[in-house]
């Protein structure tokens, strides 16, 4: 009997909900690291977790033992769970609704490490707004622009 053999990149990108509750630099690394665990623990392989103030990254090698859906439900509800009971922040923490899913190559694998890594210089040039509607448009997913985050620019 043959055995099933896969390979998927995926990138994950989710939001801040509260301009108040921003990811903060003192302890972003912390929540990035509990959540690349999370990502293991579910049977994946966290290949870069990272982001910014007001939204995060994620790359990792899809293990496909769950929905990107359910995945990502879970990987909220968990690092928000563990924002407030570490209270990381006196304000009111939570992810928007909604994501961004993007599936990428084996060859493109450093490419996107890199770019995931390099999330702080990446935005000194170009705001989250910008960033994320480009991989829409790149990726040509239809959209409306009522149903995209709340940009807290």
């Amino acid at each position: 009997m043959a055995n099933v053999y896969s390979k998927l990149y995926i990138q994950a990108i989710f939001a801040v909900n509260n301009r108040r509750a921003l990811l903060h630099q003192d302890w972003r690394d912390e929540v990035f690291s509990y959540i690349a665990g999370i990502l293991n623990e579910r049977g994946n392989y966290a290949l870069a977790v990272n982001g910014y103030h007001d939204h995060i990254h994620l790359f990792f090698d899809y293990g496909s033992k769950e929905l990107l859906s359910d995945l990502v439900r879970e990987i909220k509800k968990a690092s928000n769970s563990f924002i407030k009971r570490n209270k990381f922040t006196n304000h009111s923490f939570s992810w928007q609704s909604g994501y961004g899913i993007f599936s990428h190559g084996y060859r493109e694998k450093n490419t996107i490490i890199e770019y995931v890594k390099n999330q702080k210089q990446h935005h000194k040039k170009k705001p989250f707004k910008n960033e994320y509607l480009h991989f829409l448009n790149a990726y040509e997913i239809e959209f409306k622009d009522e149903y995209v985050f709340d940009f807290l620019e």
